[in-house]
């Protein structure tokens, strides 16, 4: 063999290794925002023209992400809060279109008051997506209803999972679940969510939704 053919090969070699070294970290990338996003990492897949494209917006989530200033709350706050929700979940009963308006704002309180933009839902729940991916879901789902409820056209069980939907949020903003106790009944109903069939443990943040 000459040392032409030589020098061939080991360029060859040199540049397989490198392609695999490239793909190697795409895939090891690609897994990583897979375990970091979850269900949200689908959903944009599913929006954009190309995976490559869905994996560059949630690397931008990332980077805008970085430059936000989050603050942890203080006891105090946390209590507040806490005490805010119970009382929100009180009123379920007698004025549950209501409640889901007052759920969606007081999630909205806590959000600003953890450091995230309250602009555009959208652009709020990219900011959210990269720290509360798991609960996203649930803060999407509230949404749709609120609007919904909005129009007039949510009846009292789907205002009901809204009020469940935005727990779920709250409850991982806030660091702990805000109400040790039941979900909101539905008004004369003595059946709390876990003995109903679509109240599951997502659908219950931390699965404590009953005393």
């Amino acid at each position: 063999m000459s040392p032409t053919q030589v020098i061939v090969i080991v360029l060859v070699v040199l540049v397989v290794v490198a392609a695999l070294a490239v793909v190697l970290r795409q895939v090891a990338r690609r897994r990583a925002l897979r375990a970091k996003f979850g269900p949200e990492y689908d959903r944009v897949v599913a929006e954009r023209d190309s995976r490559s494209a869905a994996e560059q917006e949630l690397r931008d989530r990332e980077r805008r992400h970085a430059e936000l200033t989050l603050t942890p709350l203080s006891p105090e706050s946390r209590a507040r809060y806490a005490a805010a929700w119970e009382e929100l979940q009180v009123r379920f009963i007698d004025s549950p279109a209501e409640t889901v308006s007052d759920a969606d704002e007081l999630v909205g309180r806590l959000i600003a008051e953890r450091g995230y933009p309250t602009g555009e839902f959208d652009e709020q729940a990219a900011h959210l997506s990269v720290e509360h991916a798991r609960t996203l879901s649930h803060y999407r789902e509230a949404h749709e209803i609120r609007l919904r409820n909005e129009r007039g056209e949510a009846g009292t069980e789907e205002l009901r999972q809204a009020v469940v939907h935005y727990r779920a949020l709250f409850a991982d903003l806030l660091g702990a679940d805000p109400v040790a106790g039941h979900s909101p009944q539905q008004p004369d109903s003595g059946t709390t969510p876990e003995h109903q069939p679509d109240a599951t443990p997502a659908d219950r943040p931390h699965d404590a939704t009953s005393r």
